[in-house]
């Protein structure tokens, strides 16, 4: 009998292959965990889960903030405008009445 036809090999074959499939998977893995480390650094967030949930909610009430402050900007401006428009007018009836 050959070692080839040792079912024990054919077994041995597929451990080692098994083997072979989860090695690689878990250096994806390892990888992708690095690489979320790294990006989670440059982002200066730590590993504290409630300190970075807090900090998601505080810039979502400044973006909000900052968001009616330029709605508030953007109706002035237009007031500004309509006022401008309404003086370019004056003027140009005031020449035209001359």
């Amino acid at each position: 009998m050959s070692s080839e036809d040792r079912p024990e090999f054919e077994a041995l074959d597929e451990l080692r292959d098994v083997l072979h499939s989860v090695t690689e998977e878990l250096a994806a893995w390892r990888r992708r965990a690095l690489k979320a480390e790294s990006d989670q650094t440059e982002l200066g967030l730590g590993h504290d889960v409630v300190a970075n949930r807090e900090k998601v909610v505080a810039l979502e009430s400044e973006n909000t903030d900052m968001q009616q402050r330029l709605e508030t900007a953007r109706v002035h401006v237009e007031e500004l405008l309509t006022r401008l428009r309404f003086l370019e007018q004056q003027v140009a009836a005031e020449e035209r009445g001359r």
